[in-house]
Order: structure tokens, then C-alpha cells, then sequence
């Protein structure tokens, strides 16, 4: 077990660590996009923490309550510009949590807001967007403008251009070409206004578990798959004093499509985290295990480790591999597939500006 997960797991093993320890317990953590995450789970021990490893933590919990107030600041600002169509957005990830006050913010550091809206109002939200500041992060050809506009579940990823900050447009959370169908419109349905922030909504407890699970699970770069099951497990756990919510969870999983990711969160998120689930939940998510569960514990349990020389293990590098194919094989069926791949190979063979000299 790399030594990251040790210590997030049970934080006063740093108390017993050397200098080389140390070291690679923060070059983990920085890897793992966890350094904040760390440095919160050790405050109660920093004044006893060697100075050097110290100055480290104090700066990445410094740079989690800079972000906090910037996503408040930003937040305000995507409601003001979406308030005069009547369109309240609702948050998702990182963003939620931390507007919604939840114990799954706090270490969480993101690097762009994304929120959910309705499809049927994309034009008019994006020229809204467009018209307070933001415009897309990079000139789109016509196949990739196609690529979004058909094919994606958001549109388009957009950059304020005075604060530079990123965001996200989605009208569902999984591509519509992929081989699990999102029920959207119940999606709309589970939502929560925040008491602090008017004019914003936020998934309800059940629908936001069932994201996250879909965003890990079918994510084929997962540098940041530890991060996300300590989401899992932290709002599992939030969660999980109402007893209402584990009844609802595998209902609710069904309802909106998304009982495999389900199971897939709870198994690895109590093998890993040893996150507390009910008996007879887990039983019910495990009717949806996948065919070969052992093969996607291989993968699983070297992919969702940080990327780094000392997480890995034998054969690690092909598990990252194969869930990235595995992701590509979930978002589009095989025809669309091959074509979008066999562009990009394309693409990537063409010279570029500078090596013709017409930069």
C-alpha cells in the first residue's frame, strides 16, 4: 500500500516518518492532487511536524481557502449571468461540496466549476456566458465543434478572460452516445437550493453520490482517481447518518442508470478506505458486479493510485491502459469509435505550424 494511502488512512503514522519519508509522502500527495487533503487530516499534528515538510502542508492549506474564496467570488458570477434567463445552475464536484459546506470539501482543491443545466436552453445559457466574459479555451475545427455539439454531454470548456478561470457546461453527466443511457430529466428532478447562495442548486445527497460514481468509473485518465474515492468516501459517510439514504442509494441507482458505477464505488471505496456500508446495500449493488470482477480489481487497484514511480506495481501501466480503452469502449459504440480515434491518429501525424514554418 503506497504510503499516501497509509496516512490519509490513519494520519498519526506521519508522526513516526523520516526525512525520506517525508519527502516521498508529499511527492505522493502532489501527485495525487491530495497535498491539501493531507495537510487538513494532519493540522492537529503540525506544530510537531519537521519544519521543512511543515512549510509544505501550511502552504497547500493556504492555497485551499484562496481557492475557496475565488469559487465563492466565481459562483456569484455565474449566477448573475445566468439570473436574467431564470436559469438556476446546479453545481457539481468539488464546486458542490464546498458551496454546499460539505466534509467532502475540505482539502479539495479543483481546477474549474462545473454545473449541470438544461439542454434545451444550451444556446441561449452559452451566449449569456460568452456575453460576461468567458469564451472557449481554444478555436475548434468543424469535427471537433461536432465532436461537443453531438456527441458530448457538455458543451464546449469555456475561460473567463480577465480572471482566467475555467468552466464547464454540462446538459447531462455521460456523453449521449455512451453505452449507459443517464435518465437526465431525473436528474433535474433531485436537486437542492443552497440557504447561502440563492439562484445556485446543488444535486440532492443520493443523486450527488450516484455523479461522483459516474464521473470515477468512467474516467479514463485517473490521475486523480484517489482523490475522487476519498469523495466517494467522505460524502458515504456524510451521508450515511440518515438512514434514509442507504435505502434510497441502489433504488436511486436504477432509476437513473447508474447501477454498475454504483457498485464499483461501493466496492472499491470500502477495499480501499474501508468506508462503512451496510450489509444488505453492498449485497443489493453487488447484483450489478461486472462478469470478470477480479480483472477489474487488478486494474482498478493500480489506476487509482497516484501516478507516481513509487505507487506503481507490476503491470501497472497496462491497467492504466486498458481503462482508458475501457473508457473510450463506454463513451461511443464501436463504429463512432474507430472513426473518432483513427482522426486523432491522423491528426497526431500531421506536421505542425512550427515544424512547416508557418508559426
Amino acid at each position: 500500500m503506497p504510503l499516501l494511502l497509509q496516512v490519509l488512512r490513519d494520519p498519526a503514522v506521519a508522526m513516526d516518518l523520516r526525512p525520506l519519508e517525508w519527502d516521498l509522502l508529499l511527492r505522493q500527495a502532489r501527485r495525487g492532487v491530495l497535498l491539501a487533503k493531507l495537510a487538513v487530516l494532519l493540522e492537529p499534528w503540525l506544530d510537531s511536524i519537521p519544519p521543512g515538510p511543515r512549510h509544505h502542508l501550511h502552504a497547500a492549506l493556504l492555497t485551499a481557502a484562496r481557492q475557496s474564496k475565488l469559487a465563492h467570488w466565481e459562483v456569484d458570477r455565474i449566477r448573475a449571468a445566468l439570473q436574467p434567463l431564470g436559469v438556476e445552475p446546479i453545481l457539481l464536484k468539488g464546486t458542490a461540496y464546498l458551496m454546499a459546506g460539505l466534509p467532502a470539501s475540505q482539502g479539495r482543491v479543483f481546477g474549474d466549476v462545473d454545473i449541470l443545466v438544461p439542454k434545451a436552453r444550451i444556446a441561449e445559457i452559452e451566449a449569456s456566458l460568452l456575453a460576461h466574459g468567458w469564451n472557449f479555451q481554444e478555436e475548434l475545427d468543424a469535427y471537433d465543434e461536432r465532436y461537443y455539439r453531438e456527441w458530448m454531454h457538455e458543451i464546449p470548456p469555456l475561460t473567463h478572460e480577465d480572471r482566467g478561470s475555467s468552466l464547464d457546461v454540462h446538459h447531462t453527466i455521460l456523453p449521449p452516445s455512451a453505452r449507459i443511457q443517464v435518465n437526465t430529466a431525473a436528474l433535474f428532478e433531485d436537486t437542492r437550493e443552497l440557504p447561502t447562495q440563492r439562484g445556485v442548486r446543488v444535486l440532492a445527497p443520493v443523486t450527488m453520490v450516484l455523479h461522483s460514481a459516474a464521473h470515477l468509473f468512467h474516467e479514463g485518465e485517473l490521475e486523480k482517481g484517489l482523490r475522487d474515492l476519498f469523495d466517494l468516501d467522505a460524502l458515504l459517510r456524510d451521508f450515511g447518518n440518515d438512514p434514509a439514504f442507504w435505502a434510497a442509494l441502489v433504488p436511486r441507482a436504477g432509476v437513473l442508470g447508474l447501477t454498475r458505477p454504483l457498485f464499483y464505488a461501493l466496492h472499491y471505496a470500502t477495499r480501499w478506505l474501508d468506508t462503512p456500508v451496510p450489509a444488505d446495500v453492498m449485497r443489493a449493488a453487488s447484483a450489478n458486479a461486472p462478469a470478470w470482477p477480479s480483472l477489474m480489481d487488478a486494474c482498478y487497484d493500480r489506476a487509482l493510485m497516484p501516478d507516481h514511480p513509487s505507487c506503481d506495481r507490476a503491470f501497472t501501466h497496462s491497467a492504466r491502459m486498458a481503462l482508458y480503452v475501457r473508457s473510450h469502449w463506454l463513451r461511443m459504440p464501436f463504429g463512432l469509435l474507430a472513426q473518432h480515434l483513427g482522426r486523432k491518429a491522423w491528426m497526431r501525424c500531421q506536421p505542425t505550424p512550427e515544424a512547416t514554418g508557418q508559426a
